[in-house]
């Protein structure tokens, strides 16, 4: 294709800034390619996915035994316990209440927390009021903070509000358990951005289970843009694109949920190489997003810390689809839209911005970016950002000669050694 074209290899290279010798190494077999490679070399040969077929894909889709069935997370009888060392570092297990009892019995000391009260605190309306409010600064602080810091308090008032439920009257049960929801399924992301999957994949099943306890059936649709998340970040395309097109097979579903999920099987298809399917899929989030919200009380599902997601997620499409002077030209616009103190989004996209700039040759522009961003990757810590701040290092480790790239990488390399404890 590249003989057809009429590129030498050293033009070829100079297009997709990568060595001559490197690309000579991938057409003789020397070297495998990876995904990424093959994603530029179909947009410069304009190859609709022919290269990109041929890179062999992992099998990564989330399977039965890693999602838990809703018999696993029910309530009856469980205990949740939750450990916190002097480091910070703890851990997390639902066990049975005889197991607890078990435990409680051979401790040195321990603290009885008495449950007087909870039945009155459950019929309570400002009790709800208060939740909501603590629910949105979690949120805010999970924009600020490492998840290993929210994730505690998130996990404890998912159970606090599961308990009052159990003791709430039917009308007041139903508030409680969708709220208890909201947070279970947001303990879910923080899990995932700890790297934790089958943690995530819990929370997650138990959010949809307690969601529809209290008679809400959005969030278990939700639930698979959640699980398509997982699949993204493995590299999964069919499985990705699968699974937000199952959260948009219902028409009474809501525009926003259907809106998101469209955006998460448009970055399905860019990871397939799909140009055409890509579009029409950012072209129906961005209508169905723009449809009017309908009356609820109940905290919004997704992000809204960035401005316009629609044309933040084009940007993150189009760099996948090898197409990486375009994702970097949308991405400087929107990234400069979003506000200071979401540093869980700047980072996000901010990584994604300059790995658009570097794989478009614009290294000194990367550097300069990725110089500015490490601090807030260290606070955010992320497990899913760290993957891309890793695919930002290998990109710019071809230009390991550049002196700006040099000055950089002792940085870089110790952000990722960090996030990687």
């Amino acid at each position: 294709m590249r003989m057809e074209a009429g590129l030498s290899l050293a033009q070829f290279g100079e297009r997709l800034h990568y060595s001559k010798g490197y690309l000579s190494k991938i057409e003789t077999g020397r070297k495998s390619p990876s995904a990424e490679l093959a994603r530029m070399c179909d947009t410069e040969l304009h190859a609709d996915g022919a290269l990109l077929s041929l890179v062999a894909e992992r099998p990564t889709e989330v399977t039965s035994s890693e999602m838990p069935s809703l018999e696993m997370v029910t309530d009856d009888g469980e205990v949740w316990l939750m450990n916190l060392g002097p480091d910070g570092a703890g851990w997390f297990r639902p066990i049975s209440r005889r197991d607890a009892l078990a435990v409680s019995a051979s401790s040195m000391a321990g603290l009885t927390l008495s449950a007087h009260g909870i039945s009155a605190t459950a019929k309570e309306p400002t009790a709800l009021t208060a939740f909501r409010s603590l629910f949105d600064h979690y949120r805010t602080l999970g924009q600020t903070a490492s998840p290993g810091v929210v994730l505690p308090p998130v996990i404890a008032q998912t159970r606090i509000l599961s308990v009052l439920a159990s003791e709430a009257p039917a009308g007041h049960r139903d508030d409680l358990l969708t709220l208890g929801a909201r947070f279970a399924e947001y303990a879910g992301w923080m899990a995932q951005e700890s790297g934790e999957e089958k943690a995530a994949l819990w929370l997650t099943a138990r959010a949809v289970s307690m969601a529809e306890a209290g008679d809400d059936h959005d969030l278990a649709v939700y639930a698979l843009i959640r699980r398509a998340l997982v699949t993204l970040y493995r590299g999964d395309a069919r499985q990705t694109v699968a699974l937000a097109r199952q959260a948009q097979a219902h028409s009474e579903t809501p525009p926003r949920i259907r809106g998101l999920a469209a955006q998460r099987e448009a970055q399905g298809h860019a990871l397939a190489g799909d140009y055409d399917a890509c579009m029409r899929s950012l072209d129906r989030a961005r209508e169905l997003l723009a449809a009017p919200a309908g009356s609820t009380e109940a905290p919004v599902l997704g992000s809204t810390n960035v401005p316009d997601t629609v044309m933040t997620v084009t940007g993150w499409c189009l760099y996948e689809l090898g197409r990486p002077k375009e994702a970097s030209e949308i991405l400087d616009a929107q990234v400069a839209r979003i506000r200071p103190e979401a540093l869980r989004s700047r980072a996000r996209y901010g990584v994604r911005q300059a790995l658009a700039h570097a794989a478009a040759g614009e290294i000194e522009h990367a550097c300069a970016l990725t110089t500015r961003l490490l601090g807030i990757t260290s606070v955010v810590s992320s497990a899913t950002i760290t993957s891309d701040l890793r695919r930002l290092a290998r990109t710019l480790s071809r230009r390991h000669s550049n002196p700006t790239v040099r000055e950089l990488y002792p940085a870089l390399t110790a952000a990722l050694e960090t996030s990687a404890v």
